[in-house]
């Protein structure tokens, strides 16, 4: 039986004032399945296309924080799933942030997020 889950794209946004942002990650999250992670990949060429002076390294590590949110570690390791994919998708104005949550239904959250990763981000 298929289950639903809920997923946020992150996105690097070099100039916020601009708006312009580039796909480099993805948050699944299933409440029913007891799921939460996430899968990310930085081009940095794409990225200096959008600023050449970009910090690629601390985009890398923004979204390093993410997957160690989602494996349970650091202080929002300890909150609950939802509060996590709850944290972890608020609106921000920073360099990385989560685009709309959408939903879906799955019976492997797993499949899906590596689907989604290389269908959105890849």
């Amino acid at each position: 039986m298929s289950s639903l889950f809920e997923y946020a794209l992150l996105q690097a946004v070099p100039r916020v004032q601009r708006g312009e942002s580039i796909n480099v990650g993805i948050v699944l999250y299933s409440q029913d399945l007891d799921f939460l992670d996430a899968r990310v990949h930085v081009d940095a060429a794409r990225l200096r296309c959008l600023d050449q002076d970009i910090d690629v390294e601390a985009v890398r590590e923004m979204l390093d924080a993410v997957c160690r949110a989602c494996r349970g570690e650091g202080p929002a390791g300890a909150t609950p799933l939802r509060q996590r994919f709850g944290w972890l998708t608020a609106p921000r104005s920073t360099v990385v942030r989560t685009g709309p949550i959408h939903t879906g239904k799955t019976d492997d959250p797993a499949a899906d997020l590596l689907r989604l990763h290389t269908d959105l981000v890849l």
